[in-house]
């Protein structure tokens, strides 16, 4: 079991390398992505032309998480635009490449109807482009300021729970600056505790198969300076039973109306553990990833991604002779099948709090979380 302690002093900072980024070369507007698929053995960026380069990139998962999926379809939509494709073609394929991430889609129609009323208005293309590149800058700005209001509710809510802080937090996938327009969802929280002298370990699930946990969060936990420690998925619960878990942080990729919320697999079972062992289980996602028009769990779209990933080990700096279409290590024998859903669903009875930049729903229930999209709406109209 890796083990990180805690550094201090600015050592302890790390260095800025956005996972995304709007350029604007000589040959024309290009989309750049921090290729999250070759982290943490390197740090290699896409240079996406058109739309269908990010679609590929979306599904690949080079880039990634809820939030800065929403960013990333919004800047696509601009791209394909300034470049002068087919903006409802490029909209309709970027909405759907990830299709239980709903902040994709929103960040796809937002930069879309930017472009379209301004069409609409001038009949100025240049002037389109122009709108629905400032809609996506304006997401990208707005999503850094929820990621702090989220960190600051998220770590007062935990001192709520939990007086005394040096809190145990366990999470699972990532949920940081990489997924993220600011320092994240779920981990700002716990950079936010860890900042502020109040976290005493962060256990972080590798998340199987592809391991964004020990790929991704314990990188950014390690260039943070945070104290933490890699386990596997299925060590969660001999570290409930032996008591050293204080609360569950995790994001989501979609909240349905009635408080379900779907978040990589691997998810439900913590919130189940977290139940029987008395632990808070709390979601920390933007307002954004509520989606009033997916009534329950039940109506979530759950990804099914491709059986290689279970399969085999991804290995991509060893080369594999004969290897399968995926590329990896095979640890299963050949033609075997495999279960393989991206995300799972969370009854809203097993979530304690839903955070959110907006403000915190506890208990949660569909009334609750009707009456937060209400007030969020107020705010951004007036």
């Amino acid at each position: 079991m890796a083990d990180q302690y805690a550094q201090t002093g600015e050592d302890s900072k790390p260095t800025e390398l956005p996972a995304i980024r709007w350029e604007e070369p000589p040959e024309g507007p290009v989309l750049v992505l921090l290729d999250q698929t070759r982290l943490p053995a390197e740090e290699v960026e896409l240079v996406c032309t058109d739309a269908s380069a990010l679609v590929e990139a979306i599904r690949s998962l080079a880039v990634r998480g809820a939030p800065l999926l929403g960013i990333a379809g919004a800047y696509g939509v601009a791209l394909a635009a300034a470049r002068g494709f087919d903006v409802d073609e490029a909209a309709a394929v970027l909405a759907g490449a990830r299709p239980t991430a709903v902040n994709l889609a929103v960040g796809v129609r937002r930069a879309e109807a930017a472009y379209r009323a301004e069409l609409a208005k001038s009949g100025d293309q240049e002037l389109a482009a122009g709108a629905a590149l400032a809609a996506a800058r304006a997401l990208h700005r707005e999503d850094a300021a929820a990621s702090a209001a989220m960190a600051e509710r998220g770590l007062a809510l935990l001192d709520e729970l939990l007086p005394g802080g040096q809190h145990r937090i366990l999470t699972h996938c990532n949920t940081g600056s990489l997924v993220s327009g600011g320092e994240g969802t779920a981990f700002a929280v716990a950079l936010a505790a860890h900042r502020a002298g109040r976290l005493r370990r962060l256990w972080v699930d590798e998340t199987r198969p592809l391991l964004q946990g020990a790929r991704l969060t314990a990188y950014e936990a390690a260039r943070s300076g945070m104290a933490y420690t890699l386990l596997t998925d299925n060590a969660a619960g001999s570290l409930f039973a032996a008591g050293e878990v204080d609360a569950v942080l995790i994001g989501a990729d979609r909240i349905a109306a009635d408080g379900s919320v779907a978040n990589k697999v691997g998810s439900y079972p913590l919130a189940v553990l977290a139940r029987y062992h008395h632990v808070p289980f709390i979601v920390v996602a933007p307002v954004t990833t509520v989606d009033p028009d997916t009534p329950d769990g039940a109506s979530i779209e759950v990804e099914q991604r491709a059986g290689h990933e279970v399969t085999e080990i991804a290995a991509p700096q060893v080369p594999v002779a004969g290897g399968e279409a995926g590329g990896g290590i095979p640890v299963a024998p050949l033609g075997t099948q495999a279960y393989n859903p991206a995300f799972d669903v969370t009854p809203p009875e097993l979530v304690t709090a839903i955070v959110t930049e907006e403000g915190v729903v506890s208990p949660v229930t569909a009334e609750a979380l009707a009456e937060l999209c209400a007030r969020s709406r107020e705010v951004t109209i007036s």
